[in-house]
């Protein structure tokens, strides 16, 4: 993701010289969570709409909330995995961008997301699979095996669930086997959060032929 195509400029940050008001008058213009604070161009920190909010006398200038500035910027490096987590981190859906403290614009959370929807994990053909399993059993490397084993093609995987006992996985898999791969992973212990609906009927039929089975023995 190069981050220079995506900052945007439509409005001028404040300082700490503007007043509350001012500030809660651009978060009814705009969208935004936060309102970035510079001082001679330089970015200082970000004010809250939420917090601004507390504040009674509101002709009051920003100056006399520095502690209520936060501290989060990019500095145009990162990957849009790490601006979604700072997003998240923060609370906020918008990023101020700076180089050398210089402020340069700010990024928008909903253009980080488009970023991530096109990528092949998300927009590509293939079977979303969740599976659990014990964090002491676990193993990166075979996961990939069970996959390639049974002809598939892991096109990404992410960790969605983690404690001290369990680790929890997202794959995306490119397969026409994925029947196979599924049992597979059962066979080695893994649970399959998400049924996959083949699965589901096949466990049907398996179901029926147990059932038929014991009234044949009867």
């Amino acid at each position: 993701m190069n981050i220079t195509d995506y900052i945007l400029n439509d409005f001028n940050p404040l300082t700490t010289q503007s007043t509350v008001n001012d500030a809660l008058g651009l978060c009814r213009i705009y969208p935004i969570t936060h309102i970035p604070i510079v001082e001679n161009g330089n970015y200082i920190g970000a004010i809250s709409q939420t917090d601004l909010l507390t504040i009674e006398n509101r002709d009051n200038s920003l100056d006399r909330y520095l502690d209520l500035f936060e501290q989060f910027n990019t500095v145009g490096s990162e990957s849009a995995l790490e601006l979604l987590k700072k997003f998240s981190i923060n609370d906020t859906n918008i990023i101020p961008v700076i180089i050398d403290y210089n402020y340069l614009g700010y990024i928008e959370l909903n253009d980080v997301l488009d970023v991530f929807t096109q990528t092949p994990f998300i927009n590509s053909d293939g079977f979303i699979l969740m599976i659990e399993k014990s964090s002491t059993d676990f193993a990166m490397s075979e996961v990939t095996q069970i996959v390639e084993s049974n002809n598939g093609k892991l096109m990404g995987c992410y960790v969605s669930k983690m404690s001290k006992d369990i680790i929890e996985l997202t794959l995306k898999i490119d397969s026409q086997e994925i029947n196979e791969i599924i049992q597979t992973f059962r066979r080695y212990n893994y649970a399959i959060i998400n049924e996959h609906q083949d699965d589901v009927f096949l466990e049907e039929l398996k179901n029926r032929a147990e059932y038929l089975q014991k009234f044949l023995n009867t």
